[in-house]
């Protein structure tokens, strides 16, 4: 697993430099659209039913006002429309396109 050894905002994006030396480039929109949080993706009971991930899809004029690290494996990132409850793994990241 790859790991972040930067993190930085550069303009409307979120510039993220891995240890490989690769580097990522997010806009704050497609992050907020991407929050992998259960109020965002929704989460399944035991039987199999869906709750929430009925929110928005767009985040026009979103920003990100800031981050934190969690443990060795992902980012937490805090929106300007007050959603911070999506865990980032570092993996999940690298797998956004």
């Amino acid at each position: 697993m790859n790991a972040p050894v930067n993190i930085q905002i550069i303009g409307e994006e979120v510039a993220i430099a891995w240890d490989d030396g690769t580097e990522s480039f997010f806009t704050f929109e497609r992050l907020r659209a991407a929050s992998p949080s259960a109020s965002n993706q929704g989460e399944r009971d035991i039987f199999g039913n869906q709750y929430g991930g009925d929110g928005p899809r767009r985040f026009p004029g979103v920003q990100v006002v800031g981050w934190e690290r969690v443990g060795n494996y992902a980012i937490r990132f805090d929106f300007s429309d007050g959603h911070r409850t999506g865990l980032y793994s570092f993996d999940y990241l690298r797998g956004l396109k």
